[in-house]
C-alpha cells in the first residue's frame, strides 16, 4: 500500500485538477479516474492509502461504488464526494463504511484535513493490528518452555479450551505464570482481536472492586461526578480475566456469581440492566475448596468459575525445565541489555536445580536478570546467581561478585552491610560447593581448591578420605 497516494474518482474533470493541486502541495501522489470501473482498476493494481468518491458517476452509483471498495479493501478509508450535500446522504454513506464526507462545493483547506485524518486512522489501524500480531506470537502455545509431563499436560488443556468459550480456573503458587496463561488462552481464541482487561481481585477493598467490575452512575455516591464504565463493559466480546479471584469478598461473590449465571448486570446507583458477552478466565493461588469449608468463598460460585480447571505445578516440581527457563531468560536480558551472548557454566546450573523457587518462574527470572548484570567475561557462574537463603550468605555473595577494586563498590564501601566471619564464610562455602558437588565431598574440596581432610575439619568433622554427605548448614 502506497499511504502518500491518493486516488480521486470523479467524473468531473475540474473537480479532479483542483483535488491534485490542492493534495500535490502537500506532497501527496494523486491518481485520478473518471469511470468507476477505472477507479476499481487502479484499487486493485495499486492500493492508494485514501480514495475520493463521487457520488454520482456515469457508469455506478456512487453507494454502489463504495460497497465494492469495501469488499475489495476494506482496510482502505474513502471519503464521498457530492454535490447533494443531505443529510440522509451523509448518513447512508457512512453507513455502508465511508470514512467521511466532502460536500461541493469544498474548502480547500478541508480536503487536506480530511485526507490528513483518514491516513492517520489508517496508521493506527496498521499499528494496531501489528501489535495484535506481535501479542498473538507472543503468547502462543508453541513458545512455551518446559517438557516435563505436568507443564505439558497444563498447555495441551489450554490449547484446546482456547478455542471455545467456556470459563477457565487457572491455579498455582505465586509466580508459576497464570497470568501468561491466560493471555495466551485469550490471544489463540476467537476473541483475539478483543480486549484483555485484567482485574486484580486482592488490589482493591470491596467498594472499590465492586466499582471497578461494574461501574457506577454519576450521583450514585459522595464522589460520583461521572458516570464510569467498569471492567465488564470494557471487556464486552472479550475477556476478563480475574487474577486472585481468592480474594473477592462475600458481597462482591453474589454479583459475581449473578454475571456469570446470566451475562447480565446493573451499574452502581443503576437499575438499569446491561447485558455483556464476557470470557471470564480467573486464576488464584489460594485453596479455594478449603476456602469453602471455612466459609469464605462460595460454593456455587466455585462451580461457575471451575468449569475447565488448569492447574499449573510448581518450578521444584519439575526441575527438569528449569534449565531451559534459565538460558531463555539469559538470551532475553543479553538482548535487551545489548550484551553478547553469555553461558551458563555447569556449577551455575546445578546449583539452579537444586534450590526451592518459592517464587516459581519470576524468581528465577529476576535471579536470572541479575546475573546477567553481574556476569564478567562471557559467562554466568554460581557466585553470580545470589540466590543463598540466609542472609549471611547473601551478604558474601554480594561480596563475590564484585571484585575489590572495583570503583563502584569502594564508592559504596560506606554502605556495604557488615560482612560475615571468616569462619562463617568458610562455612556457607562449604556448604554451596556440597549443594553444586550432590554431597560428593571430593569433588566440593577439589572445587574450592582445598584438601578433603581440611575441609572435613573446618566443618567439625572426623577426617576421612571421601565418601557423600548431607550438605552443611
Amino acid at each position: 500500500m502506497h499511504e502518500q497516494s491518493v486516488l480521486v474518482i470523479d467524473d468531473e474533470k475540474p473537480i479532479c485538477a483542483l483535488i491534485e493541486e490542492i493534495l500535490s502541495a502537500d506532497g501527496f501522489v494523486v491518481h485520478k479516474a473518471h469511470r468507476a470501473v477505472d477507479g476499481l482498476a487502479l484499487v486493485d493494481d495499486m492500493e492508494p492509502g485514501v480514495i475520493l468518491l463521487d457520488m454520482g458517476l456515469p457508469d455506478m452509483k456512487g453507494l454502489d461504488v463504495l460497497r465494492e471498495l469495501k469488499r475489495r479493501a476494506p482496510h482502505i478509508p474513502v471519503v464521498m464526494i457530492t454535490g447533494n450535500a443531505t443529510k440522509d446522504n451523509a448518513v447512508e454513506a457512512m453507513r455502508q463504511g465511508a470514512y467521511d464526507y466532502l460536500a461541493k462545493p469544498f474548502n480547500v483547506a478541508d480536503v487536506s484535513l480530511i485526507v490528513g485524518r483518514a491516513l492517520e486512522r489508517l496508521r493506527l489501524i496498521d499499528e494496531n493490528r501489528f501489535l495484535r500480531d506481535e501479542l498473538k506470537d507472543k503468547y502462543n502455545f508453541d513458545n512455551i518452555i518446559g517438557t516435563s509431563e505436568e507443564i505439558q499436560a497444563a498447555y495441551v488443556l489450554a490449547a484446546k479450551v482456547a478455542a471455545q468459550n467456556a470459563t477457565v480456573l487457572i491455579t498455582g503458587e505465586s509466580g508459576t505464570g497464570k497470568e501468561m496463561l491466560a493471555r495466551t488462552i485469550h490471544y489463540q481464541s476467537k476473541r483475539a482481536e478483543k480486549p484483555f482487561v485484567k482485574v486484580n481481585c486482592a488490589a482493591l477493598p470491596e467498594h472499590l472492586l465492586e466499582d471497578e467490575l461494574f461501574g457506577h452512575e454519576k450521583g450514585a455516591f459522595t464522589d460520583a461526578s461521572a458516570q464510569r464504565i467498569g471492567r465488564f463493559e470494557w471487556a464486552h466480546t472479550g475477556t476478563l480475566f480475574l487474577d486472585e479471584i481468592g480474594e473477592i469478598p462475600p458481597s462482591v461473590q453474589v454479583k459475581l456469581l449473578r454475571v456469570l449465571q446470566e451475562r447480565e448486570f446493573e451499574r452502581i446507583g443503576s437499575s438499569k440492566t446491561i447485558k455483556v458477552d464476557v470470557r471470564i478466565i480467573a486464576a488464584t493461588n489460594k485453596d479455594l475448596q478449603a476456602a469453602i469449608a471455612d466459609g469464605t468463598f462460595r460454593e456455587d460460585l466455585f462451580y461457575r468459575l471451575n468449569v475447565v480447571p488448569i492447574e499449573l505445578p510448581p518450578l521444584r516440581e519439575r526441575p527438569q525445565d528449569i534449565v531451559q527457563l534459565a538460558e531463555h531468560f539469559v538470551k532475553k536480558y543479553c538482548r535487551d541489555s545489548g550484551r553478547d551472548p553469555l553461558i551458563i557454566t555447569e556449577d551455575a546450573l546445578a546449583l539452579l536445580q537444586t534450590n526451592e523457587w518459592k517464587g516459581n518462574i519470576r524468581e528465577l527470572e529476576n535471579c536470572i536478570e541479575r546475573a546477567v548484570i553481574l556476569a564478567e567475561d562471557d559467562r554466568i557462574e554460581a557466585r553470580h546467581m545470589l540466590i543463598s537463603t540466609d542472609r549471611q550468605g547473601i551478604q558474601l555473595a554480594q561480596t563475590l561478585a564484585v571484585t575489590p577494586s572495583d570503583p563502584a563498590l569502594r564508592r559504596r564501601r560506606a554502605d556495604v552491610a557488615p560482612l560475615p566471619t571468616l569462619r562463617e564464610a568458610e562455612k556457607t562455602l562449604i556448604a554451596r560447593a556440597l549443594v553444586i558437588a550432590e554431597g560428593d565431598e571430593a569433588a566440593a574440596a577439589s572445587m574450592l581448591d582445598i584438601s578433603l581432610e581440611v575441609m572435613q575439619e573446618k566443618q567439625g568433622q572426623p577426617k576421612k578420605k571421601s565418601g557423600r554427605a548431607k550438605p552443611a548448614s
